[in-house]
């Protein structure tokens, strides 16, 4: 059974690779593609300038890796946590689940294990996880024993529970065509 330092050893001998330990595993993950990273930058992006200014807490992109409560190290596409359960940026990973987080479907994702994976953040206390998927320009909002919200172009995204007064038109997260 692999370790977190087995995951950090093995992610500085590769470190064009994204890696992931779960359930004792190191699990080699793909490159998003450009669509999904915009997506991700943007969704990030819309939430750092209200969380940065009211102090809120930490906006983090897929770079910074969790050290989840069952040990697992996973690293979500855009992530949140509130200040007052970090109140400094560790040097390595953070050992607690974010409050939020975020997975963006890439083409080679499956969609099946991205939900799976959010249901395992929920499971060990993230409080909100979000499934955005350009292919059918949806956002899917999942909560701890809530029913799955979905939105989609012309609905506003709102998560009052972590970010009171924040909200962002769908449409503002997909990528802009440019004619």
């Amino acid at each position: 059974m692999l370790t977190v330092k087995d995951l950090e050893q093995f992610q500085a001998q590769h470190p064009d690779y994204r890696m992931e330990l779960v359930n004792g595993e190191v699990i080699v993950t793909s490159l998003s593609g450009y669509e999904s990273a915009e997506v991700a930058t943007r969704m990030g992006g819309k939430l750092f300038a209200s969380v940065d200014d009211r102090k809120l807490g930490r906006i983090t992109g897929s770079s910074a890796g969790f050290i989840l409560p069952n040990s697992d190290t996973r690293a979500p596409d855009v992530s949140f946590v509130r200040a007052e359960r970090l109140r400094q940026s560790p040097r390595g990973f953070a050992e607690l689940a974010p409050d939020l987080m975020v997975e963006v479907k890439s083409p080679s994702d499956s969609v099946t294990k991205l939900r799976a994976k959010i249901q395992q953040f929920l499971e060990l206390g993230t409080q909100v996880g979000i499934l955005l998927n350009p292919d059918d320009q949806t956002v899917e909002i999942y909560r701890q024993e809530q029913s799955t919200i979905v939105l989609r172009d012309g609905d506003i995204l709102t998560i009052p529970d972590l970010f009171p007064g924040w909200q962002v038109a769908v449409e503002e997260l997909w990528s802009p065509r440019f004619d």
